[in-house]
């Protein structure tokens, strides 16, 4: 029996390092059915070079986009080229456990009325476990990462609008669409830590924190704040 083609699409903005450790991990996969489509999101670090001369053992589409338009804008032009019939996004600076696309396309397959499969993963040391797919509790707070294992049908798009919290945006739009999800308790893949990038996090206590009271709030939670209340007012949050 055929296994069902995987398109893997991978936006990148000066993470040439990380992406080649990427596709190291995707070439030592144990689950071979699947294709790779990087989007440079007009990288000025070299990027475009290492691509030219990458040897991997998949087949590989590189997409180069001569001004930067952003992740979500980087994926979605991944996802139209794409070829089969399940999607997964991931990030450059992620690094896949060897086994992660076999187990998620197993549990997706022992699933049939899931439209994505999502893992626990970890973000530099912090390890997220996630939960049971629920979508009142997904309303009250995110908890699905970008790399989930999602059935094309059920492809919404990426909010282009959005500068923060479009994964957030997009497993919302598909609940709400009327699909859920099948949770994986084992860590499939990692994500570095990085000051720049598509990838930040700020721990917990940071939110707890009363920074008007302080008379200063720094940025990144203001940014977080703005985005949050964006996307909550999108879906009818209150």
């Amino acid at each position: 029996m055929n296994k069902p083609l995987i398109s893997i699409v991978i936006p990148t903005w000066n993470h040439e390092r990380e992406l080649m450790a990427c596709l190291k991990s995707l070439d030592e996969q144990t689950y071979r059915s699947f294709e790779v489509i990087i989007v440079d999101d007009a990288s000025t670090d070299g990027t475009a070079g290492r691509l030219s001369r990458a040897s991997v053992s998949f087949p590989l589409t590189v997409i180069a986009q001569t001004a930067r338009r952003g992740a979500s804008a980087a994926r979605n032009a991944g996802a139209k080229q794409a070829k089969g019939s399940l999607l997964l996004f991931v990030d450059a600076d992620e690094i896949l456990r060897p086994h992660a696309l076999q187990r998620m396309a197993e549990e997706l397959a022992k699933h049939p009325e899931a439209a994505f499969a999502y893992a626990a993963f970890r973000f530099g040391w912090k390890l997220f476990r996630s939960r049971p797919f629920d979508a009142a509790a997904l309303r009250n707070a995110p908890y699905i990462h970008t790399t989930a294992l999602l059935r094309k049908e059920f492809f919404p798009g990426f909010d282009e609008r959005l500068k923060k919290f479009q994964d957030w945006d997009l497993w919302l739009t598909i609940a709400e669409r009327g699909g859920t999800g099948v949770w994986i308790s084992d860590e499939l893949f990692a994500v570095a830590v990085r000051r720049t990038g598509m990838s930040r996090w700020l721990p917990s206590f940071m939110h707890r924190i009363p920074w008007p009271v302080m008379g200063w709030t720094p940025r990144e939670i203001l940014r977080y704040r703005k985005w949050e209340g964006i996307v909550k007012r999108k879906h009818g949050i209150g």
